[in-house]
């Protein structure tokens, strides 16, 4: 299987990951099956399709006269059958629950064609334990997008245990192709990349909270105002040899006794989920969110996102 080769996508999902990821395609002139479990679900998906085809119109990222050609490339469907027949490739952003990934993806080895590579994106889940029901173990392999997968460029393509080199790199072109930034990992590891990263920096930042060195706006504005800001342009390994090994060498013998290290949920996330204090999506976490509030962020978050697709266009890191 050749990249060039792919030219119909099963696109599994219309939640916020799955209108994403079919936009991704469809703008690179792929033909997408989109798939819904119902037609609510569908309707659900295209109205975030023309959603963030709007927000790309209005940043100059997409011309007005292009869209509804991108929109024909998506045809909405409701059963597995119908999505998979002719697929080349398979990206499946359903519920992030093993068993009814196993059950879709044994449905699917089914339908497909024998060459038809099989994607989850699966935000850590084991690749390895997804394909054990499925006979193409070797054409199975996550490919992460970040959410909203359609401004976020990364995309984290992990192999199982038994996922051929021929499918990573396959994936990997196929993700180019689409204007994405991949990256390949060697082998699976919990979390990936990207999320082991996250919790790591969650871990330390629930700790300064919970041991009394800061609050929790002085943290997030220390993340913002620092750190966030120069590892949008180097990451941790280029910053510490910018910054100089022996540097950070002396202040690992310091500090890194001093970090938290429990392998255990810290209070503060424990205490905040047990009284269904989830975040935005319940109207609280560690902070109130109005709807304006909520609103406000978003818009922000959105806003510099897409100028830094801007100058992704322009520079390469």
């Amino acid at each position: 299987m050749k990249v060039e080769g792919i030219k119909t996508i099963c696109n599994l999902g219309t939640g916020t990951m799955g209108f994403g990821t079919a936009v991704m395609f469809a703008m690179a002139g792929y033909h997408v099956k989109m798939y819904g479990r119902s037609d609510k679900s569908v309707d659900r998906g295209f109205a975030g399709v023309k959603a963030a085809l709007a927000t790309y119109q209005e940043n100059g990222l997409v011309k007005a006269a292009d869209i509804p050609a991108i929109i024909a490339r998506i045809k909405g469907v409701t059963t597995l059958e119908e999505a998979a027949a002719d697929a080349d490739f398979v990206i499946e952003s359903i519920a992030e629950e093993l068993p009814i990934k196993q059950e879709v993806f044994t449905k699917l080895d089914k339908i497909c064609r024998p060459h038809t590579i099989f994607a989850t994106n699966t935000s850590g889940l084991s690749p390895t334990k997804i394909a054990e029901a499925i006979g193409r173990k070797d054409k199975f392999v996550v490919a992460h997008f970040w959410n909203p997968p359609h401004i976020v460029p990364l995309v984290e393509v992990v192999p199982g245990k038994h996922t051929s080199q021929e499918t990573v790199d396959v994936t990997w072109q196929l993700m180019e192709k689409i204007g994405k930034k991949p990256v390949a990992l060697n082998r699976e590891a919990l979390g990936f990349i990207g999320n082991r990263l996250q919790l790591a920096l969650l871990r330390e930042a629930l700790y300064i909270v919970e041991s009394g060195i800061a609050s929790k706006e002085a943290v997030d504005t220390t993340m913002k105002y620092s750190l966030g800001r120069r590892l949008s342009t180097t990451g941790p390994l280029e910053s510490t040899d910018l910054g100089g090994l022996d540097i950070f060498y002396n202040i690992s013998g310091y500090l890194l006794e001093d970090l938290c290290n429990d392998t255990k949920i810290l209070p503060l996330l424990k205490a905040a989920v047990e009284q269904g204090k989830l975040g935005a999506k319940t109207g609280e976490g560690f902070y109130t969110w109005t709807p304006e509030a909520l609103a406000k962020i978003k818009k922000t978050r959105e806003t510099i996102l897409l100028e830094w697709l801007h100058k992704d266009k322009k520079m390469e890191f």
